[in-house]
């Protein structure tokens, strides 16, 4: 999707800045890692352990967390669903499915562009887009990650046509033009899979792990947040299902970078305090049936960092270098484009940049992870 100049910015639609974040920092993994830990408490039940990701990506949480659960429960059927509206990273995630077809045969994978109160149930709200869903079923042939390789490559005009997206009027936010579902399971599996394999209508939620990586624009208010995410993900828990939620929150030199160049930006205004009392507040009575805990700062927050080489951060830093680090701050910061034009005809921000490195030996953020719980039935 491109960025025009009539309808408002989203940070996320740049492919370029997107891109280079995710291949020079290490958050990906470090979430993962964090996903990890809240394996040991799951309690699933038969058919299928039942896994929901809220924001896929280009699918390198899910896979990190699948090997993780292959790990713990190599044996158990498992349910994956991703939801993503970029196309892009619709492609970047299939890629990634061939070696977890082969490490796991009985898996069922569905990718789906759903709104956060769709996508668990894989059941648009409107009735007429419910009618018009663009459902398709993959079955995968043969026993090699190559064979299924293959397959899934060959999907690419359907997945054009059912991930077309629109821009909002309102907010530029992407809207699907089509609800599409692309469900995909080895065909030697079938009969094993055949309790957990959705159909059109099963309308069924209760996951054993949601995981919400970054699912919101920082900027964007708690009662937003809690209202059209959070709480649509946590009533998509089933009994002692776990809700594991990921987002910045500065106080990190990236935050430092940006008011170097914007001294008042403050872009993490809204912590995890405020979400989970804006929680409380949308469930009513129905908070009793969820542990809606708050770990202390030492357990919630974590680190990661932009990767650099030893000698990387020298008296003279690259200018490849510089520009990754700047990358980084900017698209964690979510610093539109329009505001980018304006402060870089005017500032120099590799110098800047160069400061930061020096001062603090490379280049870190801060993430906070809480996690929302549903009590047993």
């Amino acid at each position: 999707m491109t960025v025009t100049t009539d309808r408002p910015f989203r940070f996320y639609d740049n492919r370029q800045k997107y891109l280079a974040f995710v291949n020079t920092c290490n958050e990906k993994w470090q979430v993962a890692k964090r996903a990890a830990l809240e394996l040991e408490h799951l309690q699933p039940k038969p058919p299928a352990l039942r896994v929901f990701d809220a924001g896929m990506g280009d699918g390198t949480v899910l896979s990190h967390t699948m090997r993780a659960l292959h790990q713990r429960y190599p044996t158990l059927p498992l349910y994956v669903v991703g939801k993503e509206i970029s196309l892009e990273d619709i492609r970047l995630s299939l890629e990634k499915l061939p070696d977890r077809f082969v490490e796991h045969p009985a898996t069922v994978f569905v990718f789906t562009n759903l709104y956060y109160a769709e996508a668990p149930w894989l059941m648009p709200r409107d009735e007429k887009s419910a009618a018009d869903i663009n459902w398709k079923v993959v079955e995968l042939d043969g026993g090699s990650a190559y064979e299924y390789g293959q397959q899934l490559g060959s999907m690419d005009e359907f997945l054009v046509d059912g991930w077309q997206a629109r821009a909002s009027e309102k907010s530029g936010n992407p809207l699907y033009v089509k609800p599409s579902v692309l469900v995909m399971y080895r065909k030697d599996q079938r009969f094993l899979l055949d309790a957990v394999i959705p159909r059109p209508g099963d309308n069924l939620a209760e996951y054993d792990l949601v995981l919400a990586s970054q699912p919101w624009r920082a900027r964007m208010d708690a009662v937003f947040k809690v209202k059209y995410v959070l709480g649509p993900l946590v009533r998509a828990l089933g009994p002692h299902g776990r809700l594991l939620a990921v987002h910045s929150i500065g106080g990190d030199p990236g935050l430092e970078l940006i008011r170097e160049i914007w001294p008042d930006e403050d872009p993490f205004q809204v912590n995890r305090h405020e979400l989970l009392r804006k929680l409380q507040d949308l469930l009513g009575e129905e908070a009793s049936r969820y542990h809606i805990g708050n770990s202390p700062d030492d357990q919630a927050i974590f680190q990661y960092r932009m990767h650099t080489l030893p000698d990387e951060i020298a008296e003279s830093i690259g200018t490849s270098t510089l520009f990754a680090a700047w990358n980084a701050a900017i698209y964690v910061a979510q610093i539109e484009d329009q505001r980018l034009e304006v402060a870089l005809a005017v500032s120099d921000y590799l110098e800047a940049t160069a400061r930061i490195l020096h001062k603090h030996n490379g280049l870190w953020f801060n993430d906070e992870a809480f996690v929302v719980s549903r009590k047993s039935d």
